[in-house]
């Protein structure tokens, strides 16, 4: 078996709406075997991986994959199952997969798994291959133990913290999208655009990098504090044992002995009572400072109180790691038992932390008079650590309802005397329901970046919802999202696009825009090249000046990683036709329909659609019943147009050379085609269509009939707000319309509004890319031929084909049309191809050049037999 491809499908796609991993896998000499015919397979996987007997079918009968394994199923539907079984032995459970056959292309298959973690699901596939390969020709068993360990280690090591999953769940729970922005930490964007915020564990994007510092130095707190009023306990920082005894002699109380700036109870020694427990306190807590803080312990039980955007939102009585004697364990044997807790784990992966039974948990059970081989009696509590941090293995008991107003005020001033949004306020006292001036306690610490797993999951007591505290300090009420217009289509996505955002940032909007030719943000650029994919969204997505997102996706961005985005407000499918088949699987126009309803199909708003194209029509069946469809169509008495109307839908379309949009029982006149610097007088009647669809998109989304007629009357197609979209110059009395016309539809629509400029002979100089099927290569060649006087035929990209293959199917298809005939030219180089394009024409006539890169290379072209036009050209594309 062989992997050939694989591609993490991150956002939603043709297969799912959660993430996946897209691989594809050639069976090689095991194609075609079933596992019925592999008599020891079935057995031995099962024995490896007893998790996939209760795998389900399709049909969801229980346990109904063991059964299909018997009945018999073929190895690349085995590879899916093992693939998702080992991501949850792994600890990132997933369950969704999908396996099917490469068309035309026996022994390969796709297989889509979902997947929690990137970093564990790529290995895991890689594993899942290996397994059945191996147990498919015969062996025996496979070493799996040290395999799956690694896949364990890398779950642990990428997975989510137990504290900032608290968060992100709270954000799900409203609605705010979550974007990860760095794998190897708790690192979260919240939100979108301007409306986007950060957060790192518990530290949010508002909270205040001097207050983290003021919280990490305990005496500067402590003296803050104290300066506000907040009882604190009496003590020193030193930083020599002898300054430590003095301190401790001069308190005559016992102290308590922790480092300045550590977190987390590393170091701390509660309750030193002799010159001795202060020097071995003292040794202890050089090891995680060099600075040490000496103070009176308060006595009493050890509480965490949570604030978070100022009013406590949880209070927890916290307890030290500790053991209950049963009479027959030794504390070493009761330890191990206790670690073996499902819910204990190392560091904050799990609710609890495993307990250390290290030098200084020796030290506390010296003081209880134990050892580790001690036997404890029955029901004896064994104290473990002298402090109650869940990070060394304590419990917590919920007594939020327990705080009088007092301490609540308390810790709400001390965590804004010290500047936090978020902190974590420890207490001591005897009683946490009564006031802490009434009982001698004190805020012994303010902490930043507070874990909060001890207040979603009390060991007892009610749980609380300490992630919805700090979502809803950080957001609000807002959900974080801004609007987003997505648009998809074979033709017009990039001039739909820019016309969307023009209008948009008329309207007063900072807008982000994704196209063909780069990203814009605020109408400026700010990345070059092909930007119809998931990273140059997730660009604009992620900038912090963008109000409204307006994002044309291509079919290619698709296929390859899934939207950037889990729903948009509006989403648009101008239309479908024959493009890009025989690619990443899509072999049918209707495949190509299914990737490009993807983008309607994730709208929560409005989904804009044509009313002419059967295809679009029929993506309205699978839109949610809580979207609304918005029609367009140049077609005023289009069937599936005057139903909805007559249905009281809105739509937009053409009447009477003027664009309409109705809305409800309302039509109303938008403004005359003739107003459109990019309808042409009228003679485009696709950037007409584009016009409509725009005009839907925007009513759909809020924008007033006086902002959209404003946008389509000022934006203008040329070569520098929107090059290679039917740019129009003017070569030695020669009209020149460059366009990014590649297939059949497009150079169908464009030379029909070529033709109609003027009276003279039409020439075209045209291309295909040399990955598109034969058959669509003699399209674009008849559609050429019958449409052209003149026409010249050039390569612009070979991809995989021999070099001037694409030109030569091209022309066989013109010819088919007018047969051999010196109207026909083959000239493979651009530059040649359009000086001879230029050759052919006379004043008055047009000349058509399909451009696939940029208008530099006519400029270039012309240069040295026009360089006045060249020059021009030059400055009017920018």
């Amino acid at each position: 078996m062989q992997i050939l491809e694989q591609r993490f499908l991150r956002g939603p796609n043709i297969h799912a709406d959660t993430p996946c991993l897209l691989s594809v896998v050639d069976l090689g000499d095991l194609y075609g075997v079933s596992t019925r015919e592999l008599p020891q397979f079935n057995e031995a996987l099962l024995n490896l991986l007893p998790s996939l007997a209760d795998y389900l079918v399709p049909t969801g009968q229980p346990g109904g994959f063991a059964q299909r394994l018997r009945e018999g199923t073929y190895l690349a539907r085995v590879i899916e199952h093992v693939c998702l079984a080992l991501q949850c032995l792994a600890g990132a459970p997933a369950s969704f997969g999908r396996t099917r056959p490469v068309a035309g292309t026996p022994g390969q298959y796709r297989i889509v798994c979902a997947y929690q973690i990137e970093k564990v699901a790529q290995p895991a596939f890689e594993l899942a291959v290996e397994i059945v390969d191996a147990l498919a020709h015969g062996a025996a068993s496979f070493d799996l133990a040290p395999r799956l360990q690694e896949l364990r280690e890398l779950a642990e090591h990428y997975a989510i913290g137990t504290s900032t999953a608290a968060v992100l769940a709270a954000a799900h729970e409203r609605g705010i999208p979550v974007q990860r922005i760095t794998e190897d930490a708790n690192l979260f964007q919240l939100g979108w655009g301007v409306k986007q915020k950060r957060i790192q564990a518990t530290i949010t994007g508002e909270t205040s990098n001097i207050a983290v510092r003021i919280a990490s130095d305990k005496q500067l707190t402590k003296q803050l504090l104290r300066e506000a009023g907040v009882p604190v306990p009496e003590g020193e920082t030193v930083t020599t044992i002898e300054d430590a005894l003095r301190v401790a002699r001069r308190l005559a109380v016992p102290v308590t002995v922790k480092p300045l700036d550590a977190n987390q109870g590393k170091g701390v020694t509660v309750d030193c009572r002799t010159p001795e427990e202060v020097e071995q306190a003292y040794a202890f807590a050089r090891k995680h400072g060099r600075r040490i803080i000496v103070e009176r312990t308060i006595q009493g039980r050890d509480y965490r109180v949570f604030v978070a955007a100022g009013r406590v939102a949880a209070a927890s009585c916290r307890r030290p790691a500790h053991i209950l004697g049963d009479g027959r364990h030794s504390v070493r044997e009761l330890v191990a038992i206790e670690n073996r807790n499902p819910a204990r784990g190392a560091g904050h992966a799990n609710i609890l932390t495993q307990i250390a039974l290290d030098a200084h948990a020796e030290d506390i059970l010296r003081k209880q008079g134990y050892a580790p081989d001690s036997v404890p009696a029955e029901g004896v509590v064994v104290e473990l650590r002298g402090n109650a941090n869940l990070s060394t293995g304590g419990t917590a008991e919920d007594v939020t309802d327990l705080l009088p107003e007092s301490t609540r005020q308390i810790c709400v001033r001390a965590a804004a005397k010290i500047g936090l949004d978020v902190a974590g306020i420890d207490i001591v006292c005897r009683d946490i329901g009564l006031p802490l001036a009434s009982q001698g306690g004190a805020i012994i610490e303010v902490n930043a970046a507070p874990g909060i797993r001890m207040h979603q999951y009390p060991s007892s007591g009610e749980p609380r919802d300490a992630g919805d505290a700090i979502v809803e300090g950080l957001m609000g009420n807002s959900d974080g999202r801004i609007p987003i217009i997505a648009c998809t289509g074979t033709n017009g996505k990039t001039t739909t696009t820019l016309l969307m955002a023009h209008t948009v940032r008329l309207a007063g909007r900072v807008t982000g825009a994704t196209t063909t030719h780069g990203v814009y943000v605020d109408g400026k650029q700010i990345t070059k090249g092909d930007c119809t994919g998931y990273w140059s969204a997730r660009t604009v997505l992620a900038s912090p000046d963008v109000e409204i997102a307006v994002l044309e996706t291509a079919r290619g961005g698709i296929l390859k990683r899934g939207l950037a985005f889990d729903r948009c407000d509006v989403g648009i499918c101008l239309n479908v036709s024959p493009d890009h088949l025989g690619l990443d699987g899509i072999e049918t126009i209707e495949d190509l329909a299914q990737v490009k309803a993807v983008v309607p199909l994730s709208a929560s708003r409005a989904a804009v659609l044509n009313a002419e194209d059967p295809l679009c029509v029929a993506m309205a069946r699978r839109v949610r019943p809580d979207v609304e469809l918005v029609y367009f169509s140049m077609n005023p008495d289009e069937p599936v147009l005057l139903r909805h109307l007559e249905e009281g839908g809105r739509a937009a379309y053409l009447q009477d050379n003027a664009i309409v949009l109705a809305d409800g029982n309302v039509h109303q006149e938008l403004l005359r085609v003739e107003s459109m610097p990019i309808a042409m007088g009228g003679r485009a009647r696709y950037n007409i269509a584009n016009g409509l669809a725009a005009s839907a998109a925007l009513m759909a989304a809020g924008f007033s009939n006086l902002q959209i007629a404003t946008g389509l009357s000022t934006f203008v197609s040329d070569g520098k707000t929107n090059p290679l979209r039917t740019n129009v110059f003017e070569v030695r009395g020669v009209t020149v319309v460059v366009d990014y016309a590649h297939n059949p539809a497009a150079y169908k629509a464009l030379a029909e509004m070529a033709r109609s400029l003027l009276p003279g002979q039409l020439v075209g100089i045209v291309t295909a890319p040399g990955d598109r099927r034969d058959q669509d290569l003699l399209e674009v060649g008849r559609v050429c031929a019958s449409r052209f006087d003149e026409l010249v035929v050039y390569e612009s990209s070979s991809r995989g084909r021999t070099y001037g293959g694409a030109v030569d199917l091209i022309l066989q298809g013109a010819e088919e049309v007018v047969g051999k005939t010196d109207t026909l030219h083959r000239e493979l180089e651009v530059g040649e191809a359009i000086r001879l394009g230029l050759s052919l024409c006379a004043r008055g006539d047009v000349l058509v050049f399909a451009c696939g890169s940029s208008l530099d290379v006519f400029v270039e072209a012309i240069r040295e037999m026009d360089p006045e036009s060249a020059e021009r050209i030059a400055a009017q594309a920018g």
